[in-house]
């Protein structure tokens, strides 16, 4: 293979025994780095654990390497686990991170550590896990951090060689290998230079028509049109239904390769999938969390097959997922942020943009901005285009289940694990002395609510550490007996509420008779947490449990069919699967935790009431 001077560079640090660091656009061939290392890995005997931020994106890399590599890879996360054994297992950060506090001995066959997309260590909700998986790293294990383009790498390296005493080597490419192209569409006018909005004078709508026939006009599709919401990407598709971009030819080829797929992926008699067909014969799609997994698949293989020519859909389909276009769409320059709508990123722009320009296909890529001047400045879209990507910076904030993991190791010299944090390396005495008041206060609380006694962990304590992200409102339950009490059903009610987070304004079913009771029961727990983290002023607060997908759930788990269980949550059936997903995760870590042989029975029973059909994940990666 001929490589690129930065893949070069990069494989040369490799061949030298070092830990590399590689910051790329989009597109630019970091996987190909990524996949000399398993080589190498697999000749010599050596194991190598790479990491993806998403379950799937793990599941894609799964696909993708096992073409390459056969039975030499695995995959372990929260909703699979195929060929662990294997040479080369992919895995979710969680579960990496997880193994390096409970099981380090697990690690000791793996030479590499591969992280994709690493810059996610600045994620307010999940960068925490990217930190404490370097913070704690082995010390045999080297590392590929493969990042998209940010200013700050060289102290991110900095930082790992600090903390591990060796030298990281960085590689930074900022030159795409395919050029991009940018556009404005303002008052329906499609203009070339950002400026040019200011001379537009007569003030109209934006028309999606106008836009998709410029493009259709001078040869851009196919095209990702990327939306900030699902019911947007959705009503975007209806509103082309009237363009057909398929001749008889291509429309014959699509709805065969569609019910092919629809057979594999048991989708025949889902209405989502019916409702699908009008849209993809005329070579239109839409694609969002809200959808089935497995139509969401589907959808996915129809665009590499390159007859799918406009696919309207949310950044996810951006994050690391190998499906290039010709032309990208930006619905806005502003999305939800966390907490509040903001104006994009320039990073995360890039992430979405890079996805324009086919490598080997195309010459250049092409970008449109759809801009209303009274939602977003212009000088604003400037920055975003034109600017500076943001630096990383951490986001750390340890769980409760890291700091008794951490206390069962150190014990009191706990305190001293903060400074080995990129919190520490980059921040100034204020936020440090922050960070270590909260650090403080979690370990004070956990002491004063018995999970830590005599310098060790209590029964609590040691059920604690196994639950991460619910650890107080799930150990306390435990405590109070509340588990042994609950039958299957209940298990699923409960550990389904832990995990669900509602939209705004989602209202709730009736409860059914089983989960009143530990409603009641979960909430005047909660409050008891509430209170004690607002006396330690610690935050964020532990997450509520949240009881809309009880009927849901039971009447799952009870044998009723996914299409008629839909009927008693407002929630999107895609959503539906993840909680689902997500519900049989918590019980894992539960079963895992030492509890009683009762106990640990009626989790496997739950478990395997919860995860048959559609739920099951194997089940899809496998007939994938």
């Amino acid at each position: 293979m001929i490589y690129d001077p930065f893949q070069k560079e990069a494989i040369d640090h490799i061949d030298n025994g070092h830990s590399v660091i590689v910051s790329a656009p989009t597109g630019a061939g970091k996987t190909a780095i990524a996949e000399y290392i398993i080589e190498n890995a697999i000749r010599k005997s050596q194991g190598v654990i790479y990491t993806a931020p998403i379950k799937a994106l793990s599941n894609q890399k799964f696909r993708d390497f096992q073409h390459q590599f056969r039975d030499d890879i695995g995959i372990l996360t929260g909703d699979v686990a195929l060929n662990q054994e294997a040479p080369v297992l992919i895995m979710t950060t969680e579960i990496f991170r997880n193994k390096i506090l409970d099981e380090p001995d697990s690690l000791n066959r793996y030479s590499w550590i591969i992280f994709d997309e690493v810059h996610y260590i600045d994620n307010p909700e999940r960068g925490t896990v990217w930190e404490e998986s370097l913070m704690f790293l082995p010390a045999h294990m080297k590392i590929l951090a493969l990042s998209a383009t940010i200013p700050n790498i060289k102290e991110f390296a900095r930082w790992i060689s600090s903390i591990h005493k060796k030298e990281v080597r960085t590689v930074i490419e900022e030159k795409r290998p395919v050029p991009l192209h940018f556009f404005y569409q303002c008052h329906n006018q499609v203009v070339e230079k950002v400026d040019a909005i200011r001379k537009i004078r007569r003030v109209r709508p934006n028309r999606l028509g106008t836009l998709i026939n410029y493009i259709r006009d001078r040869q851009g599709l196919p095209c990702i049109y990327f939306v900030f919401g699902r019911r947007r990407a959705e009503y975007l598709a209806s509103e082309l239904y009237g363009f057909n971009f398929l001749n008889a030819d291509e429309k014959n080829k699509m709805l065969s390769l569609y019910d092919s797929l629809c057979v594999r992926f048991d989708l025949k008699h889902e209405k989502s999938a019916s409702e699908m067909i009008p849209f993809i014969e005329k070579g239109i799609a839409f694609h969002h969390a809200g959808m089935l997994p497995t139509l969401k698949e589907v959808i996915e293989r129809l665009f590499t097959s390159r007859l799918l020519k406009v696919i309207f859909t949310t950044e996810t389909f951006a994050l690391g997922i190998n499906m290039p276009s010709r032309t990208v769409v930006f619905d806005e320059l502003r999305k939800f942020y966390g907490s509040y709508i903001r104006n994009l990123k320039t990073r995360d722009f890039y992430q979405m943009a890079g996805r324009a320009g086919r490598r080997g296909i195309d010459q250049e890529g092409f970008v449109y901005s759809r801009i209303n001047p009274h939602r977003i400045y212009i000088d604003e879209v400037k920055r975003i285009i034109y600017g500076k990507s943001e630096e990383v910076r951490s986001q750390f904030n340890t769980s409760y289940a890291t700091i008794l993991n951490l206390y069962e190791k150190y014990t009191e010299g706990l305190p001293k694990i903060y400074p080995l944090s990129f919190h520490y390396f980059q921040s100034g005495k204020q936020r440090q002395k922050e960070a270590v008041r909260l650090m403080d206060s979690k370990l004070r609380l956990l002491k004063e609510s018995d999970y830590i006694a005599n310098g060790k962990l209590t029964a609590k304590g040691s059920f604690a550490k196994n639950v991460y992200g619910y650890e107080l409102i799930l150990s306390e339950l435990y405590a109070e007996g509340e588990f042994e009490k609950l039958d299957e059903y209940g298990l699923g009610i409960m550990a389904a509420a832990s995990v669900f987070e509602p939209r705004k304004n989602q209202r709730i079913a009736a409860l059914p008779k089983s989960a009143r009771d530990i409603k009641l029961t979960c909430d005047s727990i909660y409050n008891g947490i509430r209170h004690r983290e607002s006396r330690y002023r610690i935050y964020p607060v532990s997450k509520m449990p949240h009881f809309n997908l009880a009927k849901t759930i039971e009447c799952w788990m009870r044998g009723e069919k996914f299409s008629r269980i839909l009927q008693f949550s407002d929630t999107d059936e895609g959503e539906v699967i993840r909680y689902f997903r997500m519900t049989i995760q918590v019980l894992r870590e539960v079963s895992d935790a030492p509890i009683s042989y009762i106990l640990k029975d009626k989790i496997t029973n739950a478990i395997r009431l919860i995860n048959r059909d559609i739920i099951d994940a194997e089940k899809q990666l496998r007939e994938g």
